[in-house]
C-alpha cells in the first residue's frame, strides 16, 4: 500500500475571530509533487506553516510518515522549506550556504563539503560553490536554495511560492527543472502557489483551497476537466459558465455548467452543425483578442449570457482577427465537455 507522508485531520487554525483553516482533512503520498493552490487567504499558506511547525493548530492533528508531530517544534520534524525570498547568507559562499545546516548538525567537514557539492551538482551549479549569493541571478539563487534544504534530505520539502519573484521565462524554465528535480531526488514535494498553470505544470495532485476549505482535491487533469465547483471551474484556468435561462436554451438543462474555452469552435451564424452530441449557441462577437499564437472570442449570446472561445492562429493573421469583431457567429462544442456543477457560486 502507498505512503502518506502528511496526514492532516481536523485541522483548524484562527486568529482571533477569523478563521485561516476551517476543520481541513488531506493525505499526501509519499513521493509525490503536491501542490496547494488558492488565491490570498484561502488558507494555503497556513497550512503550510502548520505541517512546518511555525504555527501551532488551534484544533486537530498533524503525521508526518505515520508519526504525530502536532506538538513537535520544526527542527524536530523531518521538514525542510523553501521559502520566495531564499533567505540565503549573504557573508557566506554558495557552498558555505549549501552546508550551513549539516555543520549545525555536527556533520564532519569532509562529509558536508562533500554532500554540498553533490547538492549543488544535483540543481546544476557545479563549480558555483566559491561564489557569493550577490553574484548569482535569481534563478542561480533558487537553484542554491533548493540545495541547500535537499542537501539533509529531509523526507518532506515544503515550498513556498518559491518562483514569485522570478520573471515569466525563468519561471517557466524552473518549473521544468523543479519537476525533474523531484523526480530524480523522490522526496515528496509539497508547493503553495496562487499560479493555476503552474500547479498544472509541475503537479501529481493539486488541492484547490478556497476560505481555508478544500473545495477539491484530484490530478491536474481531474482538477480542469472535471471541475468539482464553480469556484474550481473559474480559478483554474478560463472558464465559461452557463446558467440559469441561458443554460436552458442552450443546453436544454437548469443548474450551472462549464466549458472550456479552448472547446469551443468559432464559426460562421449559419454553418450547419451536427445537433447529435453538439451544443450550439449564436451570437454577436463582442470583442477579439489576439494572442499571437491564439486567439480569444468574447462572444455575447442571444440566449443571455458570453462566452469565450480560445481558437489557435493556424492560418489567421491580426489584421483578420480584427474584422471579426461586431460579426454574427455560431459556437459548437461537444457536450461532453460540457461539466454540470453542483453549485452555482
Amino acid at each position: 500500500m502507498e505512503g502518506i507522508a502528511v496526514r492532516l485531520q481536523g485541522l483548524r487554525k484562527t486568529f482571533g475571530e477569523t478563521t485561516a483553516v476551517g476543520g481541513l482533512d488531506l493525505e499526501i503520498r509519499d513521493g509525490e509533487f503536491f501542490s496547494m493552490l488558492g488565491p490570498s487567504g484561502s488558507g494555503k499558506t497556513t497550512v503550510l506553516r502548520l505541517v512546518a511547525g511555525f504555527e501551532a493548530p488551534t484544533e486537530g492533528r498533524i503525521e508526518l510518515a505515520g508519526q504525530e508531530v502536532t506538538g513537535l517544534a520544526p527542527f524536530e520534524r523531518d521538514v525542510h522549506t523553501v521559502f520566495q525570498d531564499y533567505a540565503l547568507f549573504p557573508h557566506m559562499t554558495v557552498e558555505q550556504n549549501v552546508a550551513y545546516a549539516l555543520k549545525v548538525r555536527k556533520v564532519p567537514k569532509a562529509e558536508r563539503l562533500a554532500r554540498a557539492r553533490k547538492a549543488l551538482a544535483e540543481v546544476r551549479l557545479e563549480g558555483y560553490g566559491g561564489r557569493r549569493p550577490d553574484r548569482l541571478s535569481g534563478g542561480q539563487r533558487q537553484r542554491v536554495a533548493l540545495a541547500r534544504a535537499l542537501v539533509g534530505r529531509p523526507r518532506l520539502l515544503l515550498l513556498d511560492e518559491p518562483l514569485g519573484a522570478l520573471d515569466l521565462k525563468l519561471r517557466e524554465q524552473m518549473q521544468l527543472e523543479l519537476k525533474a528535480l523531484q523526480r530524480e531526488v523522490g522526496i515528496t514535494f509539497v508547493l503553495v502557489t496562487h499560479d493555476q498553470e503552474e500547479a498544472l505544470t509541475l503537479s501529481d495532485r493539486i488541492a484547490v483551497l478556497r476560505q481555508g476549505r478544500l473545495e477539491q482535491v484530484g490530478t491536474p487533469a481531474e482538477i480542469y476537466e472535471r471541475p468539482a465547483t464553480s469556484f474550481v471551474a473559474s480559478f483554474v484556468g478560463t472558464s465559461n459558465l452557463l446558467r440559469g435561462e441561458a443554460a436552458r436554451r442552450v443546453l436544454g438543462a437548469a443548474g450551472a455548467h462549464s466549458v472550456r474555452p479552448e472547446r469551443i469552435r468559432v464559426l460562421k451564424e449559419h454553418a450547419i452543425v451536427d445537433d447529435h452530441g453538439h451544443a450550439t449557441a449564436t451570437g454577436t462577437v463582442a470583442e477579439v483578442v489576439y494572442l499571437g499564437d491564439t486567439t480569444r472570442f468574447l462572444v455575447d449570446l442571444d440566449a443571455g449570457g458570453r462566452l469565450i472561445a480560445l481558437q489557435q492562429n493556424l492560418e489567421t493573421s491580426a489584421a483578420d482577427v480584427a474584422a471579426y469583431r461586431g460579426t454574427r457567429v455560431r459556437l459548437a462544442w461537444d457536450r461532453r465537455h460540457t461539466v454540470q456543477l453542483p453549485d452555482a457560486r
